[in-house]
């Protein structure tokens, strides 16, 4: 049965592509033992601090054991980036490839050429941008992620955020450590939540826990996406729909993005879009930062348009030393976090174990965890 399917996904391959090399790629991959790598960030010390600290290099998803007893070749690094790094070193054999967002093995349509023997990219996690998806479709690749596993640790984190930046909070933290004490200095620009208007543009599942959450903070909330949301949601939050995106923007003074990073919203919020929101307006960002134009934002950020920017996404992860959202003032950003909390850890990890599972004896995933499947996009990345 798995044999069929992967046949069955090279054949519509084939038709898109006109090439007959994908069907004796997919065809002569081996039915008996997989190699499989995992790419995750490294816990150093920090990984004998917690017994489920499982989503780095060291925990290695808590996968080692099962797949090894099965026979399964598993190798797992950090290291990503350039022709001579351990990943590149295995590119052209592995079968499985296993990655995360928070440190994304970004996989282009050249290293897709290069791994023969590729069937299955699986994301540990919500997103799989880091991904060359349209060369995974062309190659008749199967691409999932763990859909749902960390939708709550990522809309806590956002309401976290848009919490310390309408209260001023980062400035107050920097006097106590520096051993300073200046009230004016923070309350100054320090607000109430409560009566704000709020924005989510996106609204799916990580946009519709956001909303709630919000509910009872009394605030003005508003969204933007493809479709409405359920009627019973629109009641229960008192949040109203926005079809036209650039009406809502100047409408807001918190604004979130809730949206996944594809072809259409990549740079999607240039200068000019930036200048269509509110001046002074409070952005949060834990979708993806490549949504966003980095100059324009930390320009923003430097005249006061935009009074404050907080978010864990950058473009590249990891963030260069030099990456401007590092020096800009009024940020509150911080490394890819908010979807890695240790919960979050081990219900991405029991997904991909349960994926690789149906994978081993040849059944589907559970349909809302793929991306790529037999040569289609899921409609989010259409």
């Amino acid at each position: 049965m798995a044999m069929k399917q992967v046949a069955n996904s090279a054949m519509k391959a084939i038709a898109n592509s006109g090439s007959s090399s994908l069907l004796t790629r997919q065809l002569h991959a081996s039915p008996g033992s997989k190699k499989i790598v995992g790419v995750f960030y490294k816990a150093n010390e920090y990984f004998t601090k917690n017994p489920n600290f499982v989503g780095c290099v060291e925990g290695a998803l808590g996968l080692r054991q099962w797949l090894e007893s099965q026979g399964h070749q598993y190798i797992v690094t950090d290291d990503k980036e350039g022709p001579d790094c351990e990943l590149e070193k295995h590119i052209p054999d592995l079968h499985v490839l296993i990655s995360t967002p928070f440190h994304p093995a970004y996989v282009t349509a050249e290293r897709i050429k290069k791994a023969k023997n590729l069937q299955l990219l699986l994301t540990a996690g919500i997103g799989s941008d880091h991904v060359d998806l349209k060369a995974a479709a062309e190659a008749g690749l199967t691409v999932a992620e763990v859909t749902g596993s960390n939708v709550v640790s990522v809309a806590e984190d956002e309401l976290m955020r848009i919490l310390i930046l309408v209260r001023n909070f980062v400035p107050g933290y920097h006097q106590v450590i520096t051993g300073d004490w200046n009230v004016a200095g923070i309350a100054y620009r320090a607000y109430d939540l409560e009566g704000k208007t709020v924005g989510t543009i996106g609204a799916g599942r990580i946009g519709k826990l956001l909303l709630q959450r919000l509910k009872p903070f009394n605030c003005n909330l508003l969204y933007h996406d493809r479709v409405k949301i359920d009627p019973e949601l629109e009641k229960q939050t008192g949040a109203k729909f926005e079809e036209d995106l650039d009406a809502m923007l100047p409408k807001c003074d918190i604004i979130v993005i809730n949206m996944p990073l594809t072809e259409k919203t990549r740079g999607m919020f240039d200068k000019d879009r930036i200048a269509k929101m509110k001046k002074g307006v409070l952005i949060v960002n834990n979708a993806r930062g490549a949504i966003m134009d980095t100059q324009a934002v930390a320009d923003a950020c430097s005249s006061g348009h935009i009074a404050g920017y907080s978010g864990d996404v950058w473009y590249p992860q990891p963030a260069p030393k030099d990456h401007p959202w590092r020096y800009m003032p009024n940020q509150a950003m911080t490394p890819h976090i908010s979807g890695t909390t240790i919960d979050a850890q081990l219900r991405y990890a029991a997904g991909v174990k349960d994926m690789l599972d149906r994978y081993f004896k040849g059944e589907d995933f559970p349909e809302q965890n793929y991306i790529v499947k037999a040569g289609e996009l899921a409609p989010q990345y259409r």
